[in-house]
């Protein structure tokens, strides 16, 4: 293969659209949601805490029970209707199924391999490997069940019927603070990997 072909392949992967500006943007738009509604979260939960701890305030938001309710609930709203749209959005383009599928136990037992000893490749951004298959289409089965389960804390007599599919108000709060656990877990991985393979990063800012 000639020098000048190698360097139009060169050429044209680096000008290929990776991430569509749909997903750039709402991508943005649940990353400001996510943080808003986890810090404001946090701050609700120290009012009435599950567990024998609470959250220093330094990393709370809304200064006291009522102020993080209205943060909270702001965020509800922005998180919900940008989720819905990203929903439709990959599945009336087809990059859920594009992106996410197939998925194997076998490809994902070998790509976690890979990545434990440093050999998964990350040449090609447009492909998903098998971890990050399972953790985005896991992240994505979290976020429903977290809205779901906030909604019937929210209202658990209007949606008495959503409340108890989770075993009433109090375990309903359980699922939820394990879903936030969940998402934050996601996070610190999801920007370890930005951190460890930058060009991902720059794809998901200028799509290329």
């Amino acid at each position: 293969m000639s020098t000048i072909a190698v360097n139009d392949q060169h050429t044209a992967r680096a000008t290929r659209v990776i991430q569509p500006g749909w997903v750039r943007v709402m991508h943005w738009i649940n990353a400001v949601a996510i943080g808003l509604m986890v810090t404001s979260g946090w701050q609700i939960y120290n009012a009435s805490p599950l567990f024998g701890f609470s959250f220093s305030s330094s990393i709370t938001l809304g200064g006291w029970l009522a102020g993080a309710l209205l943060w909270h609930f702001a965020a509800m709203w922005l998180l919900m209707v940008n989720g819905l749209l990203y929903l439709a959005f990959g599945l009336a383009t087809g990059r859920f199924r594009k992106k996410l599928l197939p998925i194997t136990p076998s490809a994902v037992i070998a790509d976690t391999r890979a990545a434990l000893t440093f050999k998964l490749s990350h040449d090609d951004l447009g492909r998903y490997n098998s971890v990050q298959k399972l953790l985005y289409g896991g992240i994505i089965v979290v976020g429903i069940v977290i809205v779901l389960s906030g909604l019937s804390i929210w209202k658990p007599v209007q949606l008495q019927y959503l409340t108890a599919l989770f075993g009433g108000y109090d375990f309903a709060r359980y699922v939820h603070f394990a879903c936030m656990a969940a998402i934050c877990g996601f996070l610190v991985v999801h920007v370890a990997l930005a951190l460890l393979v930058p060009k991902s990063l720059r794809a998901m800012i200028i799509g290329r």
